[in-house]
């Protein structure tokens, strides 16, 4: 598993990802051809991917986002490490906070 910030990246089987998944369409890329995994509220810092790949989402904050990496790439971050991301199929999961009342996506 890798962490960068409020975003958790864990490395799934490509048989364990579900078709109706693969099916989705790929997210757009940014204005600086990344993928971006999460965007920051407050300061417009982003956890992306700078590799050739595909981000699945569904357009559910709460539901997992699915990113395939045929190649690897990095994720990167204005204010965090670089991490390496070997080839393969991961579960993109964003941290969630409790505000009374419900349960939201935390955004830097």
């Amino acid at each position: 598993m890798y962490r960068q910030g409020d975003v958790l990246i864990q490395p799934v089987a490509e048989d364990a990802v579900p078709a109706a998944v693969k099916a989705l369409p790929a997210a757009p890329r940014d204005g600086r051809g990344r993928i971006v995994l999460a965007l920051g509220e407050a300061t417009g810092h982003a956890h992306a991917i700078t590799a050739p790949g595909t981000l699945l989402r569904d357009g559910d904050p709460m539901t997992p986002d699915h990113l395939h990496l045929p190649s690897g790439g990095r994720l990167v971050h204005e204010e965090h490490a670089a991490i390496s991301l070997p080839a393969g199929w991961y579960r993109v999961v964003r941290q969630r906070e409790y505000i009374p009342g419900a349960v939201r996506v935390v955004a830097d």
